[in-house]
């Protein structure tokens, strides 16, 4: 094993306060300008640090920030600040990313579709062209086409979108995106011309948010006959989704399933949705992926209870889920269906806690061991060569309820589903849009977001020659993350699907990184020796981030991801 040693910046962190009420209107508006109203909105809505790059359009608004109790991130790319910004948001309830026109927004647009596609709650702040700027319609730099492009491209993406042109209806352009993105879980984009960023409007139009309360006579026939078909069913389960994280519905959830003693199991996209240990949890249910025992448990279920569940390929094992739908209790965000009984106008918190309320009594059968039981005990191999499935398991043996773990895609994220997670939202990963690269921004928002955990991100090289860069705003504000880069020098996944040169990399000397970036601690290990030592100092290590290069073969994989790479393969050559 080999260290390589950088010097530690302090990271000057200071707990977060407790999460302020979101939908506070702020007081004395009257003399704010069109930013600094901006900056106290997201202040209001917890938000206390902004990711994003500087660049002239924004440079005003970037003044403003840098002068505000929001602390302002540069990040490396544009795309990083994005994937931050998103883990920010998972973790601590919003987050948001401030770049400038074109090359900065147009760079955020894959990050964002992330953040879309799995609903996390992202601000996009884009400056812009000033108003006055555009007399004539002159050739300015990073615009294309129309001054609307941007616009028009983030309306496709978002949940809402506004450029701020008009000064009288700004605080409320303001305050309904911003009300849009924490009500409905999903990224907003506002775009801020230069030239409105100071100006202080003389007349302000409120907002008024829509109400939101349900149809009590459809929640109380839905909680009715909810409750009567787990009563009748001798086999019901919960399948828990990833709506339960994002609309902080983990302990109305608990509530439901330890009053009727009902089961719980979890999708890829909602890991960590509840702790991993509770003994209700029988595991992720992953269609032909998972473990045998829990995809038997669940589809063998009579009454299956999806509780903010969100149907995709990965979380049902490339559609090879068999889920019967006459025999689904189907809740989420967006609509509330039991069998082929559709509930209108029926919001998922009250069906929850209206449940819960009900006490329905569920029917009782022998659960499959729990992750912790089916992992078994780990015995270390010193001399052994590293494995991807044993390095997770030697890091299984270190995660409590004060870890937190992100996975990239690929088997960083396959092979990690098999750790038990002791904490609720202590696991974030694309396990939807899959999108390579997340992990080692993701681990700078998760660290900005919860200063008090240990963040451990878990990334292939090929994602990592992405995105890991940004270890550089890791190392500059000292922050003790630990970054364990899988080395098959290559794709690995996409070898396992279609083999080919093409899947291969040039390998990088990883554990060199500090000594580039001037801080932090490297390792390169190839045994499992080497690897317990690497982790056991890099998770003690509090000075700043650790990097471990861990070697494993060129052909290794965990057995989750043999088993999707032959559904994949399938369709692939259809």
């Amino acid at each position: 094993m080999s260290i390589v040693l950088g010097t530690s910046l302090d990271n000057g962190l200071v707990p977060p306060a407790k999460l302020r009420p979101a939908v506070q209107r702020a007081e004395s508006v009257t003399s704010l300008s069109i930013g600094q109203y901006l900056i106290r909105r997201l202040s209001d809505y917890g938000i206390r640090h902004v990711f994003g790059l500087p660049g002239d359009y924004v440079l005003s608004f970037y003044s403003m920030l840098e002068k505000s109790p929001l602390d302002l991130v540069n990040c490396t790319r544009e795309d990083c600040a994005g994937f931050a910004a998103d883990a920010y948001a998972r973790v601590n309830g919003m987050g948001a990313v401030c770049v400038t026109y074109g090359v900065g927004g147009l760079s955020l647009a894959n990050s964002i579709a992330g953040a879309s596609a799995e609903k996390s709650p992202v601000v996009l702040i884009s400056g812009a062209p000033g108003i006055a700027e555009r007399a004539d319609n002159p050739l300015l730099h990073h615009r294309v086409r129309e001054w609307r492009t941007q616009l028009e491209v983030f309306e496709k993406i978002c949940l809402a979108s506004a450029e701020i042109v008009d000064p009288a209806t700004a605080f409320r352009d303001i305050d309904r995106l911003l009300d849009i993105c924490h009500r409905q879980k999903g990224p907003v984009y506002i775009e801020l011309p230069r030239d409105m960023v100071a100006v202080v409007p003389d007349q302000i139009r409120p907002y008024v948010p829509p109400p939101r309360q349900s149809d009590a006579a459809a929640l109380a026939e839905a909680v009715a006959e909810a409750k009567a078909r787990i009563e009748a069913a001798k086999r019901p389960v919960i399948l828990a989704g990833v709506e339960l994280h994002r609309y902080g519905l983990q302990a109305e959830t608990l509530a439901l399933a330890e009053a009727a003693k009902l089961p719980i199991a979890a999708t890829m996209l909602a890991k960590s949705v509840i702790s991993e240990v509770h003994p209700l949890y029988v595991g992720l249910y992953e269609g032909a992926m998972g473990r045998a025992e829990v995809t038997q448990f669940v589809e063998e279920s009579d009454c299956l209870i999806l509780l903010g569940t969100l149907l995709t390929d990965i979380d049902l094992g490339i559609f090879t889920a068999k889920l019967d739908p006459t025999r689904t209790i189907f809740a989420t965000s967006e609509e509330l269906k039991i069998s082929h009984h559709h509930y209108h106008d029926v919001l998922l918190d009250d069906f929850i806690r209206g449940l819960a309320a009900a006490r329905p009594q569920a029917a009782q059968r022998p659960l499959p061991p729990g992750p912790e039981a089916a992992a078994g005990e780990f015995t270390l191999v010193p001399d052994a060569p590293l494995t991807t499935t044993r390095l997770v398991r030697r890091l299984d043996e270190s995660l409590d309820d004060r870890t937190l773990v992100v996975a990239d895609v690929g088997d960083a994220l396959f092979a990690s589903s098999e750790l038990v997670i002791r904490g609720q939202t202590e696991f974030i990963a694309p396990a939807y849009y899959t999108s390579m690269g997340f992990a080692t921004p993701a681990a700078l928002g998760a660290k900005m977001a919860r200063p008090d955990l240990t963040v451990v991100a878990l990334v292939g090289d090929g994602a990592f020659q992405m995105t890991g860069m940004e270890l550089s705003t890791i190392v500059r504000r000292g922050l003790p993350v630990v970054v364990i880069v899988l080395d098959n020098k290559g794709y690995g996944t996409e070898r396992l699907i279609h083999e080919g040169s093409f899947n291969d990399i040039n390998p990088w000397q990883y554990q060199l990184l500090p000594q580039v970036l001037g801080g932090g601690t490297g390792y390169e290990v190839r045994t499992e020796g080497e690897f317990d030592a690497a982790l056991a100092r890099a998770l003690a290590d509090t000075s700043g981030m650790s990097i471990i290069r861990a070697h494993i073969g060129i052909d290794d994989r965990s057995v989750t991801l043999d088993r999707l790479a032959a559904g994949l393969a399938r369709r692939v050559q259809r």
